[in-house]
């Protein structure tokens, strides 16, 4: 690997963080790139915990404290970026474990001045504690190469942010694509590594955790789409078609069911009408009935794991549906969804891991 020379700022963001920020930091600490050239910044949007007083206890750690009272990822990514100064930032969360190797790689892969980010692999450190672990393992990464939009944990070139701007700071999620169309359009190219980057501990433990996390991913597919049609891009289009069609299509064959059921029509009718929520079922349930398959090829899962994957794909387009509603009722009442302080925590998967 060619010598690098390049400074690097990394910037970590978190709220109520105080199982995951000590570990986090120090994982950029034991990077192998050279130390004089990191410069770490750690930017809290309002931790009731010891967060901020773990960080500061870091000499290396320049400390920003938000306190705003309603949070959001971008806020605290340009913070740190805009108050920093090198060539590349990497962006992190706070739960996240910087590989050790990671920077190396990414500043190399940087001297190629088309690529305007770069990113590799995030990988969960405890998939085998929960199914939803599992999943969050699965979806993580894609195939190397050029892609079209970046996660949370992303190395950005510092003129990429310049010219955008950098992060929409009134997104609760989906900022991290949101800004990676941006910065396609500026001109750069987006490049995922075949490479760990990061571990990361989703923490999921519990069906109210993924219906939240499923109601915040259907939230952003709707913010996002609705910026990106406004440009006349076609990303996201189909995924949310899927949610809506999938989703909707089950609703509404349930309720004109029950409509017709109801109302004074010959029995025939009503005997017919029986049958239409077990279309909309089918229509909701289609990747489990007949997809199991390619999971198993895509993902490389045994029968039973592509099953599981299957009522996964099947059932977490209702949540998402509700999401997308709510973006759309927030954008038409001018009342969008919030991150409330009190209710972000970072927790680990078993206590003290």
């Amino acid at each position: 690997m060619r010598e690098t020379s390049w400074d690097i700022d990394c910037v970590i963001i978190g709220v109520n963080c105080e199982k995951t920020i000590e570990r986090c930091l120090r994982s950029i600490l034991a990077s192998s790139y050279p130390g004089h050239l990191l410069h770490i910044y750690y930017c809290d949007g309002g931790s009731t915990d010891s967060s901020i007083a773990i960080a500061r206890r870091f000499a290396q750690v320049r400390v920003f404290e938000l306190n705003a009272e309603y949070p959001t990822p971008g806020a605290g990514r340009n913070q740190g970026w805009k108050n920093s100064s090198s060539p590349f930032v990497q962006f992190l969360d706070s739960d996240t474990i910087l590989d050790s190797l990671w920077l190396s790689k990414a500043a190399e892969a940087m001297n190629d001045n088309r690529i305007g980010a770069v990113f590799g692999l995030r990988q969960e450190i405890h998939p085998e504690r929960s199914v939803y672990n599992w999943i969050g393992n699965l979806e993580w990464n894609g195939p190397a190469g050029e892609s079209d939009c970046f996660g949370g944990d992303v190395c950005i070139r510092r003129s990429a942010l310049e010219k955008t701007d950098g992060y929409d700071e009134t997104l609760v999620g989906g900022e991290d694509p949101e800004l990676s169309r941006r910065i396609i359009r500026a001109g750069w190219h987006l490049i995922r590594l075949n490479a760990p980057m990061t571990m990361h501990d989703l923490a999921m433990t519990t069906v109210k955790q993924y219906m939240r996390r499923s109601f915040r991913s259907g939230y952003a597919y709707g913010a996002v789409r609705s910026r990106e049609a406004a440009v006349k891009s076609s990303f996201w289009k189909y995924d949310f078609q899927k949610i809506v069609i999938k989703s909707g299509g089950f609703f509404c064959s349930t309720a004109l069911s029950l409509l017709l059921m109801l109302s004074p029509l010959p029995v025939i009718v009503k005997i017919a009408a029986l049958f239409l929520p077990l279309i909309g079922l089918s229509l909701l349930l289609s990747p489990r009935l007949f997809k199991v398959e390619k999971f198993m090829q895509e993902h490389h899962l045994n029968n039973k794991e592509a099953k599981i994957y299957g009522w996964h794909c099947s059932m977490v387009v209702l949540p998402q549906f509700f999401g997308i509603i709510r973006f759309y009722v927030g954008k038409l009442f001018n009342k969008p969804l919030k991150n409330k302080r009190r209710n972000l925590k970072t927790a680990l998967s078993t206590a003290g891991s």
